[in-house]
């Protein structure tokens, strides 16, 4: 895997706050076509749930998100991510994470903030906070003067936005956690979390970049 963006329509954002409900919520993703998944360093369990994931769920892509510095781009890879997800960047994470070799997304939410990833090569970006920071209409404005930009939209969509994003020319795939609600995860139902990734995993782009 050489790109975050190939990997999948749609990435569920995922935060565990238990690590024994890691795995069976990783099956239930893979079992309803969503391989992919991006477990957020947000709790004192992710890293725990990142290891027995990439350890016990040999189907799995499971990434790191909500990477904020240097430390955690290391932590992260040590437990076996197999890509880095940041909200933002500097320069200085921006380094880290190119170090550990991994595919990374950095986040932008200006035409500014993308210019300057452009500039260092960096064609695949994540868009946060989606929703907030303009939505559709933002992300359609930027496709004609920033061609090569290809955007991962995340923040506030749920599955009819995620279409919508999808529809557009520089999006090749969006990530949002509606398919696993907290109520399912409350009630460990793992066969509800398969009905609703079955549903994301129907979700296709409008267009494919070559």
């Amino acid at each position: 895997m050489d790109t975050v963006l190939g990997l999948a329509s749609v990435i569920p954002v995922v935060v565990v706050e238990d690590a024994d409900d890691a795995v069976p919520l990783a099956r239930a993703l893979v079992a309803g076509g969503l391989g992919g998944l991006e477990i957020t360093l947000r709790t004192a369990a992710a890293l725990e749930a990142i290891q027995v994931v990439a350890h016990e769920v040999p189907d799995a892509v499971v990434g790191a998100g909500t990477v904020l510095t240097p430390d955690h781009a290391a932590a992260a890879a040590a437990a076996g991510a197999r890509f880095l997800v940041s909200p933002g960047w500097t320069e200085r994470l921006l380094d880290a994470m190119c170090g550990t070799g991994l595919p990374y997304l950095p986040g932008v939410s200006t035409a500014s903030e993308a210019l300057n990833l452009l500039e260092r090569g960096i064609t695949a970006m994540k868009f946060f906070p989606a929703e907030a920071a303009g939505g559709v209409p933002f992300l359609r404005s930027l496709a004609s003067p920033l061609p090569k930009a290809r955007f991962c939209p995340t923040g506030g969509i749920d599955a009819a936005k995620a279409a919508q994003y999808l529809a557009l020319p520089n999006v090749a795939c969006v990530g949002g956690s509606w398919m696993i609600p907290k109520e399912l995860l409350a009630a460990r139902d793992w066969e509800g979390v398969t009905a609703l990734a079955k549903e994301a995993a129907a979700l296709r782009p409008g267009a494919r970049w070559s």
